[in-house]
Order: C-alpha cells, then structure tokens, then sequence
C-alpha cells in the first residue's frame, strides 16, 4: 500500500474524531432532552427551535456506526440517548409512523409520515441494534418497514409514494422540501428507503424484507438509472411518468456506491452485477462535475444549461466514498487520484479547522456558503460515513 493512502487513512480517522467530538461537545441539549435542533453558521446554538427527526435518526446512525470503529462508549451512550429520544418522542406510538419535526418541549409540530424520515429511522435504529441487541430498537425498526409497506408500496406500479398524514391518508404537499418538486414518486427517497432495507436485512435476516431489497433494486435500475447518461432521473408522478429535472452530482455518486453496497447486502449475484456496471458508470459521468481545484459542484441544469455554482459539504463526502468505490472496483489510479484531490479541497475549503465541523459548502468565489452547522439536512452523516468507509475500505 502506498504511504499517500496509508496518510489519507490516518487523516480521516483524525477527523471522524473531530466530528464526533463537535457533535459531542456542542448538540446535546441539556435544557429539553436530545439534541438541539440547529447551530447557525456561526457556532451559535438556535434555542427553543423545532427539532427534525432525520437529524435525530442521523445522529443515532453516525454514533453507533462509529461505535464499532472507535470502541469508545461515550459514542455508544450518545447513540443511546439519540434512541431514547428518538422511540419516546419522534416515533408515533398512536398510529405507528414517525413525526417530521417536533417543538422544543418534544411536542409533535409536523405530524405527518414523510417516508424519507421514516427510511432513516430504519437505517439508525438497525445500526443501534447492531452495537446495542436493544429489542426494542429492532422491534421500532420493524414496525416502521411493515408501515412503509403497508401505505407507501405502490402495488400497482411498484415503488414507494413520499409522504402520507400522520393517520395515513394521501397528502397533497409530498415535498421533501422547498426546492423538491411535488411528485409523488422521487429518486431520493427511494435510494433511502432501500439502504435502510439493506441496513435492516443485516441485523433480521427476513425472507420478505430480502425480497422486497431485490423489487426495491430492480424498480430504481428500470426507473431512476438513465444507462444512456449514467445519471440518475429525480421525480415521477405514480406512473412513473419523469418530471426533468437537475442533474444532481452529489446523488449521482452517492448512489454509485450506495446502490451497489445494497445489492451485496441482498445477495442477488445478478444484481451485484449490473449494480457493478453502473458504480463505475456513474463515477465515469460525475467527473463532468469536478472542478480544476478537487471539488465537486452541487447541479446542473441541462434545461438551462447553466450550473448550480455550489460546492456542498454532503457532495463532497459522498464523492470521497463513490470514486474510492470505481478505484476498488477498477483498479484505475485516476479515480484515486481524484479521491486525493477532492479531499484536500475538503481539507482547505470545508473543514471548520477553528471550531470543528464542516462547513455548509462555498460558491464559485470560494467564499463561504454561510448556513447552519447543525440542522434539519445539516447532519454528521455524509461526512462522518465517508470517515467511516475510507476506513474501513483502505486495508493496512
């Protein structure tokens, strides 16, 4: 092994302490339970401000993930106080869903059953699972696949719907949020919903859920994978009718390895196969993405044929990640090449080298994007997975 990847290694282990510590030291909320619902650009936690259960449900995934790297139990209790407050608060005992965002004083706000939510909740409490054997953590994961299933699968034309009310009636918003469309069949919450399967099939080895892993894995290569432009298709309505959209990098290469790590999981060796194909034509198209200086931009719309000039921290982790994953399966030393320039571009322009953290992104400028550090999409686990499987993938 190179001594430039054996670096990169210890690099990345130094910061998945970083984050780890940021997110110890600053997000426990000791006046209303859990963790605070957001810390501005600044530093500055936001008090008495809603709490979203997706930031919880990451929170709960990045703590026990870690948990088995660092061996470290402080990370093991914060896991345990994510579950804890995720299954007292969050999770909808009345109807069995899980809320989207609750007040300060751990109220429900906005009741209803967004699926996304409900995927991430699967994939942090399988994880917990995982380090803890806490039945109950399972048993909540199970309940909310059976509930995804239940009201969300589209029997007609398979796939899965977005969000439901709380009671589970359709809804007329289905937006994961303001920038979405309003479709009822998204690439996003799919890709989520079948890696919170696969992370579930890893701890219950249940016939139906590995069945429904390998429908989940058939639907988005029959519809989300464009195999002539190698990225992904975003909306649909339920007949699986596109709505165009951007053509979002980050997504394109989080799905690349994400999307293939599934089909391993399910043990499907001919999806392994094509799953194969597409990592590698996926992280062959994102390169239309990367800039001169390492970093990956946010979008492109081909409509308008004009750029999102942004260079987001989560598309910059997931790049770490997906063109490692073309360099394992390849053996082509121009994808690692581009593993190593992209995080130094991290190192420079997104690492909070002061106060930790990593920042929202930066503009074509370089100047700071100056969004939360802490927030509803402003989570420890983009950036601390990709810690997480450099790690565990470079072999020393």
């Amino acid at each position: 092994m190179s001594i430039q990847l054996k670096q990169l290694k210890a690099e990345l282990s130094v910061e998945l302490d970083s984050i780890l510590k940021y997110w110890s030291k600053h997000t426990i909320d000791t006046q209303n339970g859990g963790f605070v619902g957001q810390i501005d650009f600044n530093d500055h936690i936001i008090s008495n401000t809603e709490k979203g259960s997706v930031l919880n449900a990451r929170i709960l995934w990045t703590f026990s993930s870690s948990y088995k790297i660092t061996k470290d139990e402080s990370h093991k209790e914060i896991a345990k106080r994510a579950f804890e407050f995720l299954s007292d608060y969050f999770y909808d005992n009345e109807f069995g869903g899980l809320f989207w965002s609750i007040n300060a004083d751990k109220t429900p706000k906005d009741t209803k059953n967004q699926i996304y939510a409900l995927a991430f909740a699967i994939y942090g409490l399988s994880e917990y699972y995982a380090i803890s054997k806490e039945d109950k953590a399972l048993e909540i994961a199970i309940n909310l696949y059976l509930k995804i299933q239940e009201y969300s699968y589209d029997p007609e034309n398979k796939g899965y719907f977005e969000a439901l009310t709380r009671d589970w009636q359709p809804i007329d918003d289905l937006r994961l949020s303001d920038k979405d469309a309003n479709e009822k069949k998204t690439m996003n919450t799919h890709l989520h919903i079948v890696e919170a399967y696969a992370n579930l099939f890893k701890v219950w080895k249940d016939k139906k859920l590995q069945s429904d892993i390998i429908e989940l894995l058939e639907t988005i290569e029959k519809h989300f994978i464009n195999t002539e432009t190698g990225h992904l298709r975003l909306f649909f309505d339920e007949n699986w009718i596109e709505k165009p959209d951007v053509i979002s990098y980050g997504h394109d290469i989080e799905a690349a390895w994400l999307l293939l790590q599934c089909a391993e999981i399910s043990g499907d060796e001919n999806l392994i196969a094509s799953y194969k194909k597409h990592a590698i034509q996926m992280a062959e198209v994102t390169q239309e993405g990367l800039d001169s200086d390492g970093g990956l931009w946010y979008e492109f719309d081909p409509e308008k044929e004009e750029l999102v000039a942004e260079k987001h921290w989560w598309v910059q982790a997931e790049a770490l990640i997906g063109f490692y994953n073309a360099y394992q399966l390849t053996g082509d030393q121009k994808y690692l090449d581009i593993v190593y320039k992209n995080w130094e571009f991290i190192q420079k322009h997104i690492l909070d080298k002061q106060n930790g953290e990593w920042f929202w992104g930066i503009y074509r400028d370089n100047s700071l994007i100056e969004k939360d550090k802490a927030g509803f999409w402003k989570c420890p686990y983009h950036n601390g997975r990709a810690c997480l499987e450099l790690i565990n993938r470079i072999k020393t």
